[in-house]
């Protein structure tokens, strides 16, 4: 059965390769941090397993690499890479006009294909892959197929998929790897009982025999905890058990569905004002290279700031009835 030890063993090998490209190029810093990520991604599963069994050191070393990293990440610099000759890259375009889409359109048309064909009891899908990981499975799937359309519309060497990964990750530059990290803090949130601390803490600060004041800490929290972490996935969580079901539903009896709806919508609403949404915010600054790396916040912030207290009154309207 495929799991998702699969993908992270494919992620791990594109880390490797881009860290022996820098370490090639005598980009030493580079090499060292991108092999880190790759050994989080190729051993990360031993890591756990000898964990688990009581070895500790495998998992105190990891822990070692994740300060690495930090430090790694602050002597890094945005590397500039040459794209070729552009007379030539412009040639190539019209040569392959839109086929060149191809490998783009692949990925969520097979992404939807499969997720689709799990929900038929005939089509087998679950036998292979596993359910409970099936939307990050198909991805990678999705991945690797458009990789093959797109070496076959090119007629490219499949080599050149490690280099032009390599160089849109050292384009993109630590940032790329802040998305799984976030992620990741998100679950120490979960584990170490945040949600609890932040309950005590909202207890003691706010009325909270007052519906509105527990809706307005549970919103405004939301789009803290998004900014502080980059994803409303990983502030939800932490919420909801804070303040969301305890307070709210428990105490005032909120609709959870609505307040779990508009209350990730809010939380997306603090993503535009973050730099730790490094996908949303900062990739694509460094992408179009813009002068101002935070110039995409600032032309946003606005319309967050719109969007928050519109979600707040749709919250106030809608969860209690």
């Amino acid at each position: 059965m495929v799991s998702l030890w699969h993908i992270f063993v494919l992620i791990g090998v594109l880390f490797a390769g881009t860290a022996v490209l820098d370490a090639r190029e005598g980009r030493w810093s580079a090499a060292a941090f991108w092999a880190i990520v790759a050994a989080a991604c190729l051993f990360g599963d031993r890591i756990l397993a000898a964990d688990r069994a009581g070895t500790r050191w495998p998992a105190q070393a990891m822990g070692l690499g994740v300060i690495a990293l930090a430090l790694l990440a602050s002597r890094s610099r945005m590397r500039v890479v040459d794209d070729g000759d552009p007379a030539v890259r412009t040639a190539s375009a019209a040569r392959l006009g839109n086929r060149l889409f191809t490998p783009a359109l692949a990925i969520p048309a097979v992404v939807a294909l499969v997720v689709l064909a799990a929900k038929l009891p005939w089509s087998g899908v679950t036998r292979v892959i596993d359910p409970a990981q099936l939307q990050l499975i198909s991805l990678g799937i999705a991945a690797m197929i458009a990789l093959g359309f797109a070496l076959r519309v090119t007629r490219a060497h499949p080599i050149h998929g490690l280099i032009e990964g390599r160089r849109l990750i050292d384009t993109i530059g630590w940032p790329v790897v802040l998305p799984m990290m976030l992620a990741t803090l998100g679950k120490v949130f979960v584990e170490t009982k945040v949600g609890d601390a932040i309950a005590a803490l909202v207890s003691s600060a706010i009325p909270t025999e007052s519906w509105l004041a527990c809706l307005l800490a549970f919103g405004l929290g939301m789009v803290a905890f998004t900014v502080i972490m980059g994803n409303a996935f990983a502030a939800f969580p932490v919420m909801m058990a804070g303040i969301g079901l305890p307070l709210l539903v428990a105490r005032h009896g909120a609709n959870p569905a609505v307040l779990g709806a508009i209350g990730m919508l809010t939380g997306y609403s603090g993503t535009l004002l973050t730099p730790m949404a490094a996908n949303f915010n900062i990739v694509p600054a460094v992408l179009l290279e813009l002068r101002d790396e935070y110039g995409v916040i600032r032309a946003q912030w606005q319309t967050a700031l719109a969007l928050i207290i519109a979600n707040l009154v749709l919250m106030a309207v809608f969860v209690f009835r």
